[in-house]
C-alpha cells in the first residue's frame, strides 16, 4: 500500500488547512528540482580524480555549497521543472 496516498494520508493533510499538497507521478525526474541539483554537481565532478572518499566528500560538499550561493542555478533548476510554486 502506497502511504502517500492511503486514507490516513488524506486525513491528515486535511486536518491541516495551511498545507497545500500536489501529487505527481510516482516517477518523474524531470519534475524535480532536485535532480537537476544532483546532475549540475556530477557535470562538475565529471573530470576530477580524488584518492579517497574523504577528498571527494570535502570536494562535494563545496559544490554543493557554491550552489547554495547561487540562486539564480537553484530558480533556473525550479523553473526548469514547468511547475509553479507560487501559493494559491
Amino acid at each position: 500500500m502506497n502511504t502517500h496516498v492511503s486514507h490516513t494520508m488524506r486525513r491528515l493533510i486535511a486536518a491541516r488547512l495551511w498545507l497545500t499538497v500536489y501529487q505527481l507521478p510516482s516517477y518523474a525526474p524531470e519534475l524535480n528540482p532536485v535532480k537537476g541539483v544532483w546532475a549540475h554537481l556530477k557535470r562538475s565532478l565529471a573530470n576530477l580524480t580524488k584518492h579517497c572518499l574523504d577528498q571527494l566528500t570535502a570536494r562535494v560538499k563545496t559544490r554543493l555549497k557554491r550552489m547554495q550561493y547561487r540562486p539564480h542555478l537553484i530558480e533556473w533548476l525550479i523553473t526548469k521543472t514547468g511547475l509553479d510554486f507560487q501559493l494559491p
